[in-house]
C-alpha cells in the first residue's frame, strides 16, 4: 500500500516539472492581440484632444436626434479604439462620461439638451467616428472635421417654406380637403409659418415660441377661411399647418429610451414633446378664437381615393426629411417606404376591416423591419427617419378635436351635452392608441433586430488609431 502510494506520488512529481508543450503554453497564454489591448487600456492616459474628440462627438449625437443607445455604442467604441473606457450617463440638459485610463477614473460633464432634430449632422458625425476607428483620421483631422460638422448650416429658408407648403397640402388631401383653394390656402399657411419659425429662432431662445405662434398664425387664417366660406366644415385650413409641427422624433426617443428603462431620459423627452403638442393646440384653438371660430368636436370624414392618398403620403415624407435636414438624395427611400406603409394602413382598414389603431400598428410594423436596417446603413438616426416615413399616420386631428372638445367643456359648464363629453372622450382616447400602436410598431422591429440579428446593423469597424 505504501509502494502503490509512493509510485503515485512520483507520477505526479514528474507530471508537474514536465516542461509544457508549445501548444499547451499557446492555450494557456494570451493572444499578442489580447496582451497588447491589455496593456495599452491599462497604460494609456486619454489626452486632451482624444477628451475632445469624446466630448464634440457626443454633443452632436444628442443635440441632432441620435438616439440613447446609439450614441452610448459610439463613444463606447470610439474610447477603445483610442485605447481607454468610457460609461455614459446621459440626462436631459447634460451628458456626464465616465473615462477609465492609466491615469485611473475621471468623469466630463458635457452641456447638450436633445432639443434639435439634424439628420445630415448625425449622419457626419458618425462618419467621422468610422474614420476614426479605421484608422483613416487622426486627432487633428478628426477634429477639424467635426467641428466642420457643427458649422453645418440649416436648410435654407426658402426649401423650408416651400417643402413645409408642400407637406401641409399634402397632409390636406390625406384627410379630406377636397377643393384646390382649400389645398392653395393650407400652402400659403404653412409657407408663412415657416417663414415665422426661422425668424422667431433669430429672436427668440425660447423653445416653445416657434410651435405657439407658428400654429397661432394657421389658427388666425384657417379662422378668416371659416367666416369668409372658403374652407370645408374640417377645419383644415387651420389643422394641416399645424401638423406638420407636431415633434414625433422625440416621442420616438423617448419611448425607446423609456423601453430600455432609462426612466429620466424617456419622461424628459416625452415631457418636451408634450408640451410642444399643448403650444401647437394652444395657439390653434386661440387664433381660431380670433375669428369666433370654434374647432367642431365631432366633424365628417371625407375618402380619398386610394392613388391621391398615397402619393400624397410620399410628399408628406419628403417634407419631413427635408425638416429634419435630410440630403436631398436620400429623400426618396423614406418617400417610397411612407407611402408603402400608408397604402398598407389603407388595406387593412378598407379590405380587412381592421379599425385605425390596428392599420396605423400594421403600417408601422412594417416601416420598422423596413428601416432599422437601412438607417443603420445610411447613418440616420433611427427616429427621425421613422417618423418622417409614418407621418400621414398621426393622429393631429383627434389630438386638435380634443384640445377643443376640452375648450367647449369649459365654455359650456353644465350647459355641455352628453355627445361632447363623449366625443371629446373618444377623440383623446383615439389619439392616445394611435400613438401607442405607432410608438410599438416603430420600436418593436428595431429592437428585436438589433437583438436577434445585429448582422444586419452597420457596426464600426476597428483599426488603428493615428494613421492618416
Amino acid at each position: 500500500m505504501s509502494d502503490s502510494h509512493t509510485r503515485r506520488e512520483a507520477k505526479e512529481s514528474r507530471e508537474a516539472n514536465k516542461p509544457m508543450s508549445k501548444s499547451d503554453a499557446n492555450q494557456d497564454a494570451p493572444s499578442p492581440e489580447v496582451r497588447s489591448l491589455s496593456v495599452k487600456s491599462e497604460a494609456h492616459v486619454a489626452s486632451a484632444e482624444e477628451l475632445a474628440l469624446i466630448s464634440l462627438s457626443a454633443r452632436l449625437l444628442f443635440e441632432n436626434g441620435q438616439s440613447t443607445e446609439k450614441i452610448v455604442s459610439a463613444l463606447d467604441q470610439l474610447a477603445d479604439t483610442m485605447g481607454f473606457r468610457t460609461t455614459v450617463f446621459p440626462r436631459w440638459g447634460d451628458l456626464t462620461v465616465l473615462i477609465s485610463d492609466g491615469s485611473g477614473s475621471r468623469h466630463e460633464i458635457i452641456a447638450a439638451a436633445p432639443v434639435g432634430v439634424d439628420m445630415r449632422k448625425v449622419a457626419a458625425t458618425i462618419g467621422v467616428v468610422d474614420d476614426i476607428c479605421n484608422g483613416h483620421l487622426d486627432a487633428e483631422g478628426a477634429r477639424s472635421a467635426l467641428e466642420a460638422v457643427a458649422r453645418f448650416p440649416p436648410v435654407s429658408i426658402t426649401r423650408f417654406a416651400l417643402l413645409a407648403a408642400a407637406g401641409a397640402a399634402a397632409l390636406g388631401v390625406i384627410f379630406g380637403a377636397a377643393h384646390l383653394f382649400s389645398l392653395l390656402l393650407i400652402a400659403i399657411s404653412a409657407g408663412a409659418g415657416a417663414y415665422l419659425r426661422r425668424w422667431l429662432a433669430t429672436v427668440s431662445r425660447n423653445l416653445f415660441v416657434q410651435p405657439l405662434c407658428a400654429a397661432l398664425l394657421a389658427g388666425a387664417i384657417g379662422a378668416i377661411a371659416v367666416r369668409l366660406q372658403l374652407s370645408s366644415a374640417l377645419r383644415l385650413v387651420a389643422v394641416c399647418p399645424c401638423m406638420i409641427l407636431v415633434p414625433g422624433p422625440h416621442l420616438l426617443n423617448g419611448t425607446m429610451d423609456l423601453a430600455r428603462a432609462r426612466i429620466a431620459l424617456g419622461a424628459s423627452r416625452i415631457a418636451y414633446a408634450g408640451v410642444i403638442i399643448l403650444m401647437i393646440c394652444t395657439g390653434l384653438l386661440t387664433g381660431l378664437s380670433l375669428g369666433s371660430v370654434s374647432f367642431p368636436a365631432s366633424v365628417p370624414s371625407y375618402p380619398v381615393p386610394l392613388g391621391y392618398d398615397v402619393i400624397a403620403a410620399g410628399i408628406a415624407v419628403a417634407a419631413y426629411g427635408t425638416f429634419f435636414a435630410m440630403p436631398w438624395r436620400m429623400l426618396p427611400i423614406p418617400a417610397a417606404i411612407g407611402m408603402l406603409a400608408h397604402a398598407s394602413r389603407w388595406a387593412m382598414i378598407l379590405l380587412a376591416g381592421a379599425s385605425v389603431q390596428t392599420g396605423a400598428l400594421v403600417a408601422c410594423l412594417v416601416v420598422g423591419i423596413i428601416i432599422t436596417p437601412i438607417a443603420d446603413r445610411l447613418r440616420l438616426p433611427f427616429a427621425a427617419f421613422a417618423f418622417a416615413s409614418v407621418v400621414s399616420l398621426i393622429p393631429g386631428v383627434y389630438l386638435f378635436r380634443m384640445a377643443g372638445g376640452f375648450v367647449d367643456l369649459v365654455t359650456l359648464g353644465e350647459r355641455a351635452s352628453v355627445d361632447v363629453v363623449l366625443n371629446t372622450i373618444a377623440d383623446g382616447t383615439t389619439a392616445a392608441l394611435i400613438i401607442l400602436a405607432m410608438a410599438f410598431g416603430l420600436i418593436l422591429p428595431k429592437m428585436c433586430i438589433e437583438r436577434f440579428c445585429p448582422s444586419l446593423a452597420n457596426p464600426i469597424r476597428r483599426g488603428s488609431w493615428g494613421r492618416r
